[in-house]
């Protein structure tokens, strides 16, 4: 009798002690940080969802937690000697095992995608619970894995242009740093948008840039596009590599350029610069920070199922590999988007 009940205390123990797999880092550094651990198995709150994470993807983001880098990273929620989560992973595609009272959109077995860069990341992992208002129900034509590449990228890229840019129909459009993953998404959604689109990109990406629809296609290995007397009502930089005062002379006289990565020199340019020369002349110079929202993931979604826009995906890798992942893309030469596969 006494063992019975020994035994069903150890049951009820694991029970609530599930474990999960996941990528783990306890404080800043390399990706040498980074280690495959068995932790806690979350539980959604009342406003959560807990979703069995099949993809996930790599982005700028993580190296730049990972390393805190800028430094402005480590006034993250009190995060100034450690990280304030432990697990990165901002772009998750999964289905929904389970949901929290307060939940009204979503049920188990939905299919779905978001960016929960807002609340933690989390998910180079097998399960992470996110609030239901940065997720949206996951494009029917795409996989885990085209799916998990498309919520960071596609919304930096469409708040950047839809938003900063003010982008217009039939206005000439420059994409700088075109081959990435915000550059391959802010190509086709400034196409879907009905503007002329110039593309910048190294040689080895210019039949891509093609394929996705750019009208233009400029080799920065053989041309720079601030010295060729063009004009442009907007510019998106999603490699902002060039002093921010150079793009003053390729813009329209009201012109927006805006920076949505790039080196940190130019970031800093683009923040503390920005709202200054932009006095002048009627340009509008800066960098935009995206905000995760459901609203626009289902403005993607639509754009996605209609067959406007679609993923550009370089390279997969298992989860005990984002270690690799994460190191392909710190070198910025990445072709599209970098993807995790969780739970096939």
């Amino acid at each position: 009798m006494v063992f019975c009940i020994l035994n069903l205390n150890s049951i009820c123990r694991a029970q609530k002690e599930t474990r999960l797999k996941a990528i783990v880092y306890t404080h800043y550094g390399s990706p040498d940080v980074l280690h495959l651990k068995e932790v806690a198995k979350p539980i959604p709150r009342e406003n959560e969802v807990l979703i069995q994470v099949h993809a996930a993807s790599v982005n700028a983001y993580d190296w730049r937690m990972l390393r805190a880098k800028p430094f402005l990273v480590r006034l993250y929620r009190g995060a100034f000697f450690r990280p304030a989560f432990p697990i990165l992973g901002a772009d998750i595609a999964g289905r929904v095992e389970a949901v929290g009272k307060n939940v009204k959109d979503f049920k188990p077995g939905d299919e779905v995608y978001g960016d929960n860069s807002l609340t933690g990341a989390g998910g180079f992992a097998e399960y992470v619970a996110v609030p239901e208002k940065v997720f949206a129900h996951k494009p029917a034509n795409l996989t885990f894995e085209q799916a998990a590449a498309v919520p960071m990228a596609a919304m930096t890229a469409l708040q950047g242009l839809r938003d900063n840019g003010k982008i217009q129909p039939a206005q000439k459009v420059l994409i700088n740093g075109a081959s990435g993953g915000v550059g391959t998404f802010a190509v086709q959604i400034a196409k879907a948008l009905g503007a002329h689109v110039t593309a910048v990109c190294s040689t080895r990406n210019i039949e891509q840039s093609r394929l996705l629809g750019a009208d233009i296609v400029i080799d920065y290995t053989k041309e720079d596009f601030t010295q060729g007397g063009e004009r442009y009502d907007v510019i998106l930089a999603a490699n902002g590599f060039h002093p921010i005062a150079s793009y003053k002379q390729s813009l329209t006289s009201a012109g927006k350029y805006v920076m949505v990565g790039g080196a940190g020199a130019q970031l800093f340019q683009a923040l503390l610069f920005g709202p200054v020369l932009s006095k002048s002349g009627g340009k509008t110079r800066g960098a935009l920070t995206s905000v995760p929202n459901q609203k626009d993931l289902v403005y993607i979604k639509e754009f996605i199922e209609t067959g406007k826009i679609t993923p550009v995906i370089e390279r997969r890798y298992p989860l005990h590999e984002v270690a690799d992942a994460i190191r392909y893309i710190e070198q910025g030469h990445a072709r599209g988007k970098v993807v995790i596969t969780i739970n096939e």
